[in-house]
């Protein structure tokens, strides 16, 4: 009876702590895609002036402005081309995570998961503020994640007591034909 409530009670803690963890989820893609947004913004001001000045005299071409600057006898203009790199790597790597986060909801999920630029992921888990909505999405997902923890962990258990009575039932076996 007690074991029977127990388990009870454990099934349903996993699956609101599972309710909880995926009502976070759309929240947290939500506020990793505003970083994104933002260094993007930002980056984007800063790489203007570069560009604008590569487009007018290199075609376009960022390494022609750099490699030009790295070519240069003066040393202010020697010095800027890392400076230029910097900004160019920047924006490209933002870039890529930009375009990586406008797709689906699960694709972006899945990104963020899986493959988020680590120094935004980490930005924007320090600063994240848990919130529990109450829109459908939110639902889907902590219904979701919540289900799919109960799943796992009740198979879990499962595979577990099958594999100890296994290993009772050989052990046992193995006993008796010693004897």
């Amino acid at each position: 009876m007690i074991l029977s409530l127990l388990k009870t009670y454990s099934r349903l803690l996993v699956f609101a702590v599972g309710l909880l963890l995926g009502i976070q989820v759309p929240s947290f893609i939500d506020q990793y895609e505003k970083r994104i947004d933002a260094h993007f913004q930002e980056i984007s001001a800063n790489i203007s002036g570069f560009q604008s000045t590569a487009d007018l005299l290199f075609a376009g071409d960022m390494e022609a402005l750099i490699s030009y600057y790295q070519a240069s006898n003066d040393t202010v203009f020697e010095n800027d081309a890392q400076s230029i790199r910097l900004i160019v790597d920047r924006y490209t790597r933002i870039s890529n995570e930009h375009a990586a986060l406008t797709t689906n909801i699960v694709a972006s999920a899945l990104h963020v998961l899986f493959s988020a630029d680590q120094e935004f992921f980490d930005e924007t888990l320090d600063q994240y503020s848990y919130t529990v909505p109450l829109n459908i999405l939110s639902i889907e997902w902590g219904l979701a994640l919540a289900l799919l923890l109960t799943i796992a962990t009740d198979l879990g258990l499962f595979g577990c007591v099958k594999c100890a009575g296994l290993f009772r039932r050989n052990r046992r076996k193995n006993h008796l034909s010693s004897h």
